[in-house]
């Protein structure tokens, strides 16, 4: 057996005897020259397939296959209740192709159809308006472009089908192999193929002259020797995948970064606070006045380097997890390679299950079905036509609009298995140009917004007090000057200077700097913590905005539930009842799945378990190491029945059976059927199917089926037994599960004598089927998933409304929801195409109630998303298909599904679920609340600090003789910078409680403060306001017996207890922020937060240290124990005073709070309105900056490179076009003359 798998003649023989002849005049198999089966866990074992090791190996009786109205294979299945039988035999489709294959002449007075799909042959190819580009290529040295290619499949079109040449066609145009592949040493090819060589008129040319000669080979794709892999083909086809997709690099990233508006007025900040310090070390020789300028450059770096590595990271966890590996064959040979290495030209191989990674043309197949629901919205399943067949009819003038060879990237195959030759990828795809559509720029997310303004705000603010700052101290030291005659110009000049780096360090003070910071800190860690969790967050606003949802817009399969049909409850006999769910528990004699398989005698085990396993057209496959099935659903779900409780060996089970006749899956009597020999016993007839027609065709049922039976009992059945057998069925679908029927007959001979036809060997299945005996039935749903009810109930009490939107009928949605806790009582439930047809007005009435969208479309998802945004709703919504893309980017978070979602559906979605589970959503809208609770808590005690740092700066200033502020600026810096940054690191990494999810979200509209906010802030801000003015003006009373009696040690002292204080106050207020509400515990979750404990240890021993070894650098002294009490006591009491300011109700604050502003704003409109006029012009002077390094990072890339280019605004308008180059073609070399007609066609072989 191994030398035979060896021998490609052997294959080649195996798979087709037929044997045709080519343009090319030689003869070749029609098979593919090399298995797709990698290794003996990959053969189809179906029966019913004739690529399975059971039929090739050993093949049958003719007669063995031979059925009644439809052949039985893949494409026929228990799920085909909305597929369309085949109304060929086995036998009579094998003629079929061989009648196409074989070599034949066509008539030249034969005159095909020259119009299908309302487009003539002669506009087949020409270019869309704005497409033009498409169909220009230089130095093509294939026959087509990429433009010509893409009207086959953008829409499907057979005209263009067969203005290209068929399948010959493209082969010879494409400069490939339909067998072998490309060469997997191609580069630079030799020679060019015209288009007229390939062109029907060109065939019917060169018949015409010689009809017995057929027509001449294109030229071979012969490499020059040079040049790198596929050269020519990526330059004129491209590669599949798109130029936006290239990762960003992390310098360009780091500079996105710095383009913020914070960071710029910190760079001015850090530029003047930098120079003044270099003239201080200068003058005075200190060596210290430089570190504030140092160290806010350092924080501008740890800002941008942090958003930068941020965005890095989530570009390359995207990329990771759209690789993937496709099967091919190159040189003869499968290999598998990247979907990103597809070239145009390539063969494919096709199984049940695959995504289509590129557009093109079935070969070969067998029984392929397609779902492009995804890619074209189209809800049918595409059943496919290998594209000989189709040029074939095309000849034969039989062609209709059915005829579909067409393969669409973004869909699925559900069934068969097959090869294709690939002709568009990337850019030219439907996937590419779906994906396309999709490249828009994303909006500043609301709290980018809200940030922003108050950013500008505290710029305002803080340059309006420093500007105030340095005049009141200018108009005092120039007052003070004829006081002083003795000063020198030098001295003069240093005074000037201190003034002047005052009012910079308020401005340093007002700026905040940590903001930044924090945000992007919270974003950073709740993201790499969600990827632990599932989530992968594509677009930093979905963070945000989660946490603000209102309605989450679910789908049902693999998302509420498990996409896995699975056996959950059934009835052997008319009363042996299994289940395995718990509801069914107190059904009087259920038991559950294990218990009753053990109990089943072996006669009736094996009778279940060749009903299910002789009776499908599923197959085994070993995939990552496991064993699991392939096929429809719902027969995996049957298969694994048998399997896994009563000990199934698939394979052995149809290799020992003999097969006799088999009747495929039929819509119409929904149900199909087997036939084997039972060694001497005769023959039998395994039925299953629709379990209400199969109790309709019994006259008697198995009885007894306990173990110790040696075999089955069988009695008649009454009309009783009937009416209970349907009420067992009626309980099961009420429970929304799919009930299938298993029945059996016994024939002494076959065909049986009254169903045997002289001229039809096979029997007539209509003929036989009646007087049944009942076998069981199984009910099979795709259960929900265990932690959906509680996910729901989380988000019921989250202020969170959930509404399921799924293609299933409303049975079934509406079991489904009530049973995860989505329909309430009063809740609406709704067709989709009942919801469609609603105006706004009516829709904007139903939405609030309705909680169910059954038999909806990808449209109708979008159009639910949009009536929610405008009724102020927060909307996210799952997906998993391309179409779905709409919708998810309609929506304010899109999830998409890591899983089972298409990569568009990911490219379209915020956040990528990547166990495809809801519970997961309510993980995101938690960690959203978290980033939004961070940035809150870090607001609270950034603007506390900045408030009392600012007025007792300008206080101390304006107050000192000498101009100078009782916190000098390096102490400022470590408070406003070291302190902010560290606070940052502290409260962004909060992760989310339980109880994060028992408040309502917060409004869109809503402000950054809350009332409970600005309580805390100003409450806290006079508290340290009236300590440390006690502290500095009262000081020295209050402590003269503890302070030195040397009064330049006495001042030092002093100003070192209130720099102590003020620090000390912040550390203890950082615990108070901890809290955003009015509740007492400020440490719940503290000590699982081992960054807030380690950073306040850092904090503590670094203003430790200060007072101790400080010295000469932070203008401070060493305190004795009572001051370090004194210091002590003051900053702790923030605490209690805490829980008074939380006892204060809102209400009433809000109302004195309400009642000052409204007066200050009075009063502050003027200077608000010069705080502008200063701002706008630090704007202007930086616009050419900003022209500058916006140059410097949009050149246009080089003529070579793929550049996208926006041909419309219009979202209605086509998509962005890609152009391969920016020179205009020769004339001569246009891929597509003026449209000509095509005369009859003439041809010596079929494709």
């Amino acid at each position: 057996m191994s030398s035979s798998n060896n021998d490609p003649s052997y294959q080649g023989s195996l798979l087709s005897p037929v044997i045709v002849t080519d343009f090319s005049g030689r003869e070749r198999s029609m098979s593919t020259a090399s298995s797709a089966w990698s290794g003996p866990t990959d053969l189809n074992h179906s029966p019913t397939s004739p690529v399975s090791p059971d039929m090739a190996w050993n093949p049958p009786d003719p007669a063995r296959l031979m059925v009644q109205n439809a052949s039985h294979r893949l494409s026929q299945s228990i799920d085909g209740d909305t597929l369309r039988p085949r109304a060929d035999s086995f036998a009579s489709s094998a003629d079929t192709v061989v009648r196409s294959r074989a070599n034949s002449e066509v008539d030249p007075t034969h005159t095909s159809k020259d119009v299908y799909d309302d487009v003539s042959l002669s506009d087949a190819l020409r270019p869309d308006p704005r497409n033009e580009a498409d169909f220009q290529v230089e130095d093509n040295r294939f026959a087509f472009s990429p433009g010509q290619l893409n009207k086959m499949q953008n829409p499907k079109s057979l005209a263009a089908f067969h203005a290209l040449g068929g399948l010959q066609g493209l082969e010879r145009g494409l400069r490939t192999d339909l067998k072998a592949g490309l060469s997997i040493d191609e580069g630079c090819l030799e020679g060019n193929v015209e288009f007229q060589d390939v062109a029907p008129s060109a065939q019917h040319t060169a018949t015409e002259k010689s009809p017995s000669k057929p027509v001449t080979s294109a030229p071979a794709p012969v490499s020059s020797g040079h040049g790198s892999p596929f050269e020519d083909r990526i330059r004129v086809f491209s590669q599949n995948k798109l130029p936006a997709r290239k990762s960003t690099g992390f310098l360009k990233l780091f500079w996105a970064a710095y383009n913020d508006k914070i960071i710029i007025l910190l760079t001015i900040a850090a530029v003047v606070s930098l120079s003044l310090g270099i003239y201080e070390t200068v003058s005075e020789g200190t060596g210290v006045q430089w570190v504030e300028g140092v160290a806010i450059c350092v924080a501008i770096l740890i800002v941008t380097i942090v958003t930068a590595a941020n965005d890095w990271q989530k570009e390359r966890q995207f990329a990771k997890l759209n690789k993937r590996a496709v099967q091919v064959t190159r040189s003869g040979k499968p290999d598998m390679v990247s979907i990103y290495d597809i070239m145009v030209g390539d063969i494919l191989h096709l199984e049940a299950g695959d995504s289509i990674p590129a557009d093109g043309i079935l070969v070969s197949g067998y029984g392929v079905k397609c779902d492009e629901s995804s890619a074209t919205g189209e809800s049918d399943q595409m059943k496919k036509t290998p594209g000989h067949e189709v040029w074939q009819q095309i000849v034969d003038g039989k062609a209709t609009k059915k005829l579909d060879p067409f393969l669409i990237s973004g869909s699925k195959v559900l069934e068969g298995l097959g090869t294709y030759v690939v002709t568009s990828v990337g850019p030219y795809s439907t996937y590419g140009r779906i994906l396309l559509s999709l490249q828009t720029p994303n909006d500043p997310t609301p709290l980018q917004v809200k940030l922003g303004k108050l950013a500008d705000w505290i710029g305002y603010l803080g340059t309006a007090a420093a500007g105030i700052l340095f005049f009141v101290l200018l108009f005092r030291f120039v007052a003070d000057l004829p006081n002083h005659p003795e000063r020198n110009g030098a001295v003069k000049g240093k005074e000037f200077v201190d003034i002047l780096i005052v009012a910079v360090t308020v401005i340093v003070v007002a700026i905040p700097e940590g903001l930044p910071l924090a945000v992007t800190l919270a974003l950073a860690f709740a993201t790499t913590r969600m990827v632990k969790e599932n989530n992968l967050v594509r677009v930093l606003r979905a963070c945000e905005t989660m946490g603000n949802a209102t309605v989450i817009c679910s789908d049902k399969t693999g998302t509420l539930t498990q996409n896995k049909m699975t056996v959950v409850a059934g009835t052997w006999g008319s009363n042996q009842n299994f289940s395995q769910r718990t509801e069914d528990e107190d059904v009087e004699g259920s038991m559950t799945t294990s218990a009753i398989s053990q109990k089943l005698s072996a006669p009736i085990k094996d009778l279940i378990i060749k009903s299910i396993a002789l009776n499908s057209t599923a197959f085994e496959r070993e995939k990552d190491g496991s064993i699991d099935f392939v096929g429809s659903k719902t027969e995996v779900a049957m298969l694994q029945l048998a399997r896994d409780y009563m000990g199934m060996d698939l394979v052995s089970e149809r290799g020992s059976a003999e097969i006799t006749q088999l009747i495929p899956f039929d819509s119409d009597r929904k149900c199909m059927g087997v036939v084997y020999r039972v060694p001497g016993a005769g023959y039998r007839l395994l039925v299953k199917g629709a379990s209400e027609l199969m109790v309709g065709v019994c006259t008697a049922e198995i009885v007894n089926i306990d173990i110790s039976k040696e075999r089955p009992d069988v009695e008649q059945l009454s009309d009783e037994q009937k009416k209970n057998l349907l009420e067992i069925i009626d309980n099961y679908a009420h429970k929304s599960l799919r009930t299938i029927g298993i029945v059996y007959k016994d024939f002494a001979s076959w065909p049986p004598i009254e169903a045997k036809h002289s001229e039809d060997p096979s029997a007539n299945f209509e003929d036989f089927f009646h007087d049944m005996t009942w076998v069981g039935v199984v009910g099979i749903q795709d259960p929900l998933r265990p932690e959906v009810p509680s996910a729901i109930r989380k988000c019921h009490s989250a202020g969170v409304q959930v509404k399921m939107v799924t293609g299933d009928n409303v049975a079934t949605a509406t079991a489904i929801a009530t049973s995860c806790g989505i329909k309430t009582e009063d809740g609406l439930v709704m067709e989709g195409p009942k919801f469609r047809q609603l105006t706004n007005e009516e829709m904007d009435e139903v939405v609030p109630r309705l909680q169910v969208l059954a038999r909806s479309s990808p449209e109708d998802k979008r159009i639910l998303v949009e009536r929610l945004k405008a009724l102020g709703e927060t909307v996210a919504v799952t997906g998993d298909g391309t179409n779905d893309g709409p919708a998810l980017r309609t929506a304010d978070v899109g999830f998409s599904m890591g899983i089972a979602g298409t990569e568009v559906a990911k490219e379209a979605s915020s956040i990528i679920l990547l166990d495809d589970n809801f519970k997961s959503i309510i993980t995101a809208i938690a960690w959203g609340r978290a980033v939004n609770d961070a940035v809150a808590k870090f607001l609270q005690f950034q603007v506390t600090v900045n408030i009392t740092a600012v007025i007792l700066t300008f206080v101390s200033s304006v107050y000192s003789s000498e101009n100078t502020s009782v916190l000098t600026a390096v102490q400022l810096l470590w408070v406003n910078l070291i302190m902010d940054t560290f606070a940052a690191l502290a409260l962004a990494t909060d992760a989310p409680t339980e109880k994060i999810l028992d408040r309502k979200p917060v409004s869109k509209h809503a402000s950054l403060f809350t009332m409970t906010m600005w309580k805390m802030i100003l409450g806290q801000a006079v508290y340290q306001l009236a300590i440390t003015f006690m502290l500095y003006f009262a000081g020295e009373k209050l402590l003269n017996a503890h302070l030195s009696s040397e009064p330049e040690m006495r001042a030092k002292q002093l100003s070192t207890v209130v720099f102590n204080t003020f620090v000390w106050m912040q550390i203890f207020n950082e615990f108070n922020n901890r809290r955003l509400d009015n509740k007492f515990n400020i440490f719940e979750g503290m000590f699982r937060n081992y960054w807030f404990l380690g950073i306040n240890a850092i904090m503590i021993g670094g203003q430790v240290m200060i007072v101790f070894v400080g010295g000469q650098a932070f203008n401070v002294t060493r305190l004795n124990g009572t001051l370090w009490g004194v210091c002590l006591i003051c900053s702790i009491a923030c605490l209690p005073w805490a829980i008074v300011l939380r006892l204060i109700p809102d209400y009433y604050f809000g109302l004195v709070f309400n009642a000052v502003v409204g007066g200050m704003a009075v009063v502050l409109r003027p200077l608000s309105k010069g705080c502008k006029v200063i701002g706008r012009g630090i704007r202007s002077f930086f616009r050419p900056v900003k022209r500058f390094t916006r140059r410097i990072f949009n050149k246009r890339k080089s003529e070579d490179e793929l550049e996208l280019k926006p041909k419309s605004t219009d979202p209605e308008e086509a998509p962005e076009r890609l152009q391969l180059n920016t020179q205009k073609p020769s004339p001569e070399r246009l891929a597509t003359p003026t449209p000509v007609v095509i005369p009859p066609i003439t041809i010596t072989t079929s494709p």
